[in-house]
């Protein structure tokens, strides 16, 4: 089949997270039956069926779910391309940082540093957006480069520096019945009300629970005893007076990496991840580094 046109791959993604045509006709600002039909041209031009439609529901088949990621990927990636051929076109090049509030762990300052030194150095802006955000803002080319923390953001698509390593600890209220513990594990937790973080399965958590996506959020609803959560230990120094942080001694560690798009040649965007390496093996985190470092060689 012909490879279908970015117009039908965003018609498709509004009606598969709206799961209702007439929603996503809305959303789109075109009438509802065009886009029934664009649809249908789309399935029989693929020879599958993307959409299970009933008088009441409409429902993604498997084949609907995988096209669903893909689709959001090409789009992403069409939205990308012209915002960096953008910024590459600008006569004052700029590269944008993303980062969730602490997201670089302590280390920001010192890579700056490093990195005003380096001769490939440009003028850097940094975001500080919303707990999740940095992926999505990496994948459509808001930003240039990002600090991802894994298992947790999607690295999918990136390549990726790591930088250090965390242990986790629980947040609770300092009236809770574990809070003078010197130390607890996940079990201790069960039956505990944790956030609900961006990307959360909504059927596996409390549907009362408000979707969060900043520190303070957080901070707010533990010292109100509305529930515990699970973080990294970096995220210590921001804990208010009314929240106790207790060491968590089977949580897997998590790690800080930093994150740019794969195959980038930039040579700004190296001697950032170059100066985000050595800002780490300053600050003591060279031993809990993984992997060989890749970019002098991928990036030029």
């Amino acid at each position: 089949m012909d490879v279908p046109e970015t117009r039908e791959l965003a018609y498709f993604v509004a009606v598969a997270e709206e799961l209702h045509f007439g929603r996503a006709a809305q959303r789109l600002g075109m009438a509802q039956p065009p886009l029934s039909r664009a649809i249908a041209r789309l399935e029989r031009r693929m020879g599958v069926q993307l959409l299970e439609r009933t008088s009441r529901s409409v429902n993604l088949t498997g084949a609907g779910q995988v096209f669903l990621t893909e689709s959001r990927k090409a789009l992403d990636a069409v939205t990308a391309s012209v915002r960096r051929a953008q910024r590459a076109g600008r006569t004052d090049p700029k590269l944008t940082l993303a980062m969730k509030p602490n997201g670089d762990a302590g280390l920001l300052e010192s890579i700056l540093q490093h990195y005003r030194r380096d001769p490939d150095a440009v003028d850097i802006e940094v975001i500080v957006c919303g707990i999740g955000e940095q992926a999505p803002m990496l994948r459509d080319g808001r930003a240039d480069v990002a600090f991802l923390t894994a298992p947790y953001d999607d690295l999918a698509g990136f390549d990726t520096e790591p930088l250090l390593t965390q242990d986790q600890m629980a947040m609770l209220p300092r009236a809770h019945r574990l809070a003078g513990r010197a130390a607890l594990t996940l079990a201790d937790l069960t039956g505990e009300q944790l956030p609900r973080w961006p990307g959360d399965d909504e059927d596996a958590t409390d549907g009362r629970l408000p979707e969060l996506r900043d520190i303070s959020q957080v901070m707010q609803l533990v010292a109100l005893g509305q529930l515990v959560a699970v973080l990294p230990e970096s995220v210590r120094q921001r804990a208010w007076p009314d929240v106790a942080c207790v060491p968590l001694l089977d949580a897997p560690p998590t790690a800080v990496v930093v994150a740019w798009p794969e195959r980038t040649t930039s040579r700004a965007v190296a001697a950032l991840i170059r100066a985000s390496a050595e800002a780490a093996e300053v600050a003591g985190a060279g031993a809990e580094r993984r992997g060989e470092i890749r970019y002098q060689d991928t990036l030029t």
